[in-house]
């Protein structure tokens, strides 16, 4: 591979320009991410000299990876970068990581030779309408791709051969055009170099305060860190070893948390959840499996048994456990204590790390929210009356208030959606999961920090550079409540026969638009008896605004969480919402996607 676009591309450097000095640096930083988008500029040029997606073998790969170091030497960079960043067995041409695509011939023998990419992605890239168009096209490949491959977990082994087949093949400028690395490669390029080029690209790279779309964040995400997402680290000998050492797990084993929570013993979570008997298994989630206990004196509790990942290991825990043992509100998940267990015979593959909380018996917001083809809500769950929704909706905005004002530093959830709002025995909201959480610092409007969440509900200033701030949450609520107010899930990629995914914002936005705001309620909401005119219509349509003002693309027009409550509860107007761009057919979108009652 010839790498020398590496030194003469302007992509922004910025973020690697302290690399190695801070201790908390890992592979999953912001620099790792865009040396890793930077990288995958040479395997797209790879496949389009040799019709391979990635490299014939390990030697191979160490070397280009070797080669990739040089330059960024060159840049004074730290001379460390690629061995924190970089894995070399993943670039190699040795595993299915979908649909055992390995060549360009192998991609064409089962897509065809035209897709919707080589309609979408062909062009000049750096006007967003054509890069939406890409990316649109980019999701329709990715699904028929996971239908042929069968296997969901194959998932981002899929979108980032798309990602390299749009790149290295299809767009006719090539991996090297500006349209390429902004909108393809989601890579962050210096706005002033940019802006001495093209005044289309200086638009992309400085539209975080005028507002991405949802495609282009959902295409950054993937950009930034498909590399990195696959399957477990593997250890290889050398500069490339892995950073976790068994000393790491020898201090946590030995680490408390510096407040007065619990410390269970291993053998008092065997005994609650009679030893994590599948009959007590509760939920999944992002970092760990949920179990139901119940200890000696008959309290209730959930056990949360962390699961390793690329994005949660011993300094997030630690984090975690330290965060919420000081947080104290009603519209929180009680936090009771924590466990971690191992010895001088730990077994890497054995569960060490616990956390443990109050159970909550209605479960989860998201088994309530949506329905099968019949109607009824997961494990036969009736559907949330509309006073229990404006409920769990003020609850859930009482608990960001409290975590935003109420305590110091401020702490940003980052993973505010569904699965992540538990229902107490009155049905009343209680926001769980803190394993993403940040503490900000006071005075900063923002901060930078790598980006995690899940895809719908992240912010695009955080999603694209990982801007983190208060309104970021406030985005994430604004999707929560139209899931709430809609009964429809945030994004929907399952239709591979239209042209068009939904957006839950588009949708509302233009049914608000067209005058037809009652047609964006959940049906059931609807129904005799709970209806808009049994209750308030004006109270109803309040909070859908407010949600479309909270998710609103651009960050000055979100209100503050404090704002949004009281607009909520009716005690300051609701500004005219400036008008969204759209991303889809209106006329094939909301005709699609306006239902009837069940």
């Amino acid at each position: 591979m010839n790498l020398d676009y590496v030194l003469t591309i302007p992509w922004d450097s910025s973020a690697c320009i302290n690399n190695g000095k801070d201790s908390d640096h890992d592979a999953s930083s912001s620099c790792c991410q865009t040396l890793i988008s930077l990288y995958g500029i040479g395997i797209a040029q790879h496949l389009k000299q040799t019709s391979r997606f990635r490299l014939p073998d390990l030697p191979t790969s160490i070397s280009c990876i070797y080669d990739f170091q040089t330059r960024l030497n060159s840049l004074s960079l730290n001379e460390n970068l690629t061995s924190v960043c970089f894995d070399p067995h993943r670039f190699v041409n040795t595993t299915n990581i979908c649909a055992n695509v390995q060549t360009k011939q192998d991609w064409l023998a089962i897509l065809g030779p035209s897709t919707s990419l080589d309609t979408g992605c062909s062009q000049d890239l750096s006007d967003l309408s054509a890069c939406d168009a890409c990316v649109h096209a980019g999701f329709q490949v990715q699904a028929r791709l996971l239908a042929v491959d069968g296997n969901s977990s194959h998932s981002t082994g899929c979108f980032y051969l798309t990602i390299l087949y749009a790149a290295a093949i299809v767009n006719e400028l090539g991996p090297e055009s500006v349209g390429a690395l902004s909108c393809i490669f989601g890579l962050p390029l210096s706005l002033q170099a940019v802006s001495r080029g093209t005044g289309k690209l200086a638009l992309i790279s400085g539209s975080v305060g005028a507002g991405f779309s949802i495609l282009v964040v959902l295409c950054s995400i993937g950009c930034c860190i498909w590399w990195e997402s696959w399957g477990k680290r593997q250890k290889v000998s050398g500069p490339f070893s892995s950073l976790e050492s068994d000393s790491e797990d020898n201090k946590l084993l030995h680490w408390k948390p510096q407040t007065g929570s619990v410390w269970f013993k291993r053998e008092e979570l065997d005994k609650a959840t009679n030893n994590f008997s599948a009959k007590n298994f509760i939920g999944k989630g992002q970092f760990g499996v949920v179990y139901k206990g119940k200890f000696s004196d008959g309290t209730m509790v959930a056990v949360k048994k962390i699961i390793d990942s690329d994005f949660q290991g011993e300094t997030e825990f630690s984090r975690e456990v330290e965060i919420i043992s000081t947080l104290k509100h009603r519209n929180l998940v009680p936090f009771r204590g924590c466990c971690v267990s191992g010895g001088s015979n730990y077994n890497e593959e054995e569960d060490k790390r616990y956390l443990v909380y109050d159970y909550m018996p209605n479960g989860n917001l998201h088994d309530h929210l949506f329905f099968s083809e019949k109607g009824k809500c997961k494990n036969g769950k009736k559907p949330l009356t509309w006073p229990q929704r404006k409920s769990i909706i003020l609850d859930v905005a009482n608990a960001l208030s409290y975590l935003h004002y109420g305590v110091k530093p401020p702490v940003y959830h980052r993973d505010i959606k569904p699965t992540n709002i538990l229902l107490d025995a009155y049905m009343r909201g209680r926001v769980a999961d803190f394993g993403l959480a940040k503490q900000g610092s006071e005075g900063e409007s923002h901060f930078t920090t790598r980006i995690a969440g899940t895809h719908g509900y992240l912010a695009p200033e955080y999603a694209l550079y990982g801007q983190l701030t208060e309104k970021s949450d406030v985005y994430s609520f604004g999707i929560v409540i139209l899931e709430i107010m809609c009964g429809r899930k945030a994004l929907d990629f399952s239709s591979l026969e239209t042209p068009n995914m939904f957006l839950i914002t588009d949708w509302a936005w233009l049914l608000v638009k067209a005058g037809r705001v009652k047609e964006a309620f959940d049906p059931f909401l609807l129904e005799a008896g709970d209806s808009v005119y049994r209750y308030p219509k004006e109270i109803m349509e309040r909070f859908l605004l407010v949600g479309l003002l909270c998710a609103h693309l651009m960050v000055a027009l979100r209100p503050t969480i404090l704002d949004a409550l009281k607009m909520l509860e009716g005690h300051i107007e609701i500004p005219v919402i400036p008008d969204r761009p759209i991303y889809g057919d209106q006329n094939v979108l909301i005709p699609r996607l306006t239902r009837k009652k069940p």
